[in-house]
């Protein structure tokens, strides 16, 4: 075993879904054909922390057919899907570090393994490997030249640590990038969200009161797949201008205390802690269903939710009831991410944008790094434009382009009335 993963036997499954994905994935195809060839990644040792699915095991192929070394562990427990981890092992030689369903030690010591290959990048969804870099092995992060962060959650933990003066090299918030968020998060986030739900409770959505807690890109995303499915929407927020574009969006919105008292399915997109507390617990009629989709288990608070409870029982796969004074709550996939918990994660078509960023953004770091300071940095405006042209070209798509006349118009200010 290249690694650790639950079973070398299901390699030939993996190989089959990651060839599948592999086709939706255009601008990735694109870097591959031309990075086999020319190996910019070599020499280059790259640890990534990620969640370890089709999409993932196709930007695994890129970097190292790219010429570098990659030692791949999963980002959380729920998410890793098994084949996967055995095909990226055993048939592609990427050493794989993940387990479905693996305990926090386990977790833990997967990161451990993936540092242990000395890496020169790192690669992270939610921060959790360079904090612990950071924490465990600060004396190792001399030897990095950067790293990339796929996700909110991920950003929010780096930009707290680049404000204490404790991030030690930079990283590029692949997550703020046009062609990440405004399609990974609203499309990918809202598609995959509804999919767990669906495949985990088999309830029709149409007529349901939907709420969605937090209206950033991922909350907008959700809340417009659910609505497309027939849901009556309600959106609670503390941002004063995402409250208010969410009602210019035509949803309803009050607070969460108001909210918990109406709700068929709540859901939380926010990247905090405890959205789903213990008063609203109290307010909530009996069926209800709780997910998250942020990156980690916290938003909905689960351990007041087991203090308020007489008994716990799972009723169905990824289904846990807990009965209440007589009502029973719902909570899918033990709170963790319900998209990749509950079903697949986001489709394949836009992994390949924000993978595209990924692999763009680690080459940059590559060959620049030593004149970038220890910040967290936006992708580059060119690398950002540069996928979605070739996402647009994959699409057989074409726009215009500006004329000369119309170039100087806009960079000059004496023309005016």
């Amino acid at each position: 075993m290249n690694g650790h993963y639950t079973d070398p036997a299901l390699a030939a499954e993996g190989v089959r879904r990651i060839k599948w994905a592999e086709q939706e994935m255009k601008v990735l195809q694109k870097l591959n054909e031309q990075w086999r060839l020319t190996k910019p990644l070599s020499g280059l040792k790259i640890a990534a922390c990620l969640h370890v699915t089709t999409e993932t095991a196709n930007l695994m192929r890129v970097l190292a057919n790219a010429g570098a070394e990659v030692a791949l562990c999963a980002s959380n427990p729920l998410s890793t899907q098994d084949d996967v981890a055995a095909a990226l092992g055993e048939a592609y030689g990427i050493a794989t570090y993940a387990v479905r369903g693996e305990e926090r030690q386990t977790y833990y010591q997967h990161l451990e393994q993936v540092l242990a290959i000395g890496p020169q990048l790192t690669m992270d969804d939610g921060a959790d490997l360079v904090s612990t870099l950071h924490s465990r092995h600060p004396e190792k992060t001399a030897e990095i030249l950067g790293g990339t962060e796929e996700t909110t959650t991920g950003v929010i933990r780096l930009r707290a640590m680049a404000r204490a003066g404790e991030l030690r090299y930079p990283i590029v918030a692949v997550n703020d990038a046009y062609t990440k968020h405004l399609f990974d998060n609203r499309y990918g986030t809202g598609q995959s969200t509804i999919d767990g739900i669906l495949r985990l409770t088999n309830y029709l959505l149409a007529g349901k009161t939907f709420v969605v807690a937090g209206y950033g890109w991922c909350g907008r995303g959700l809340a417009m797949r659910a609505r497309g499915m027939g849901a009556n929407v309600i959106v609670t927020e503390v941002d004063p201008l995402k409250a208010l574009e969410a009602v210019m969006d035509g949803y309803r919105v009050m607070p969460m205390e108001e909210a918990a008292v109406i709700g068929d399915i709540f859901v939380t997109v926010t990247g905090d802690l405890n959205v789903l507390d213990r008063q609203h617990f109290a307010l909530m009629k009996d069926g209800v269903i709780l997910a998250n989709s942020g990156h980690f288990d916290v938003e909905i608070n689960i351990a007041a939710l087991k203090e308020l409870s007489s008994q716990v029982r799972e009723v169905r796969r990824g289904v846990d009831e807990y009965t209440l004074s007589g009502r029973r709550i719902y909570l899918l996939a033990q709170g963790r991410l319900v998209n990749l918990s509950g079903a697949e994660g986001h489709p394949a078509v836009v992994m390949d944008m924000s993978f595209a960023n990924q692999a763009l953004s680690a080459h940059w770091l590559y060959t620049t790094a030593e004149s970038v300071p220890a910040q967290v940095l936006p992708v580059p405006e060119h690398l950002d434009r540069q996928i979605a042209e070739l996402k647009l070209k994959s699409m057989e798509l074409s726009i215009d382009t500006l004329t000369a006349q119309q170039k100087k118009y806009l960079s000059s200010w004496q023309m005016g009335t």
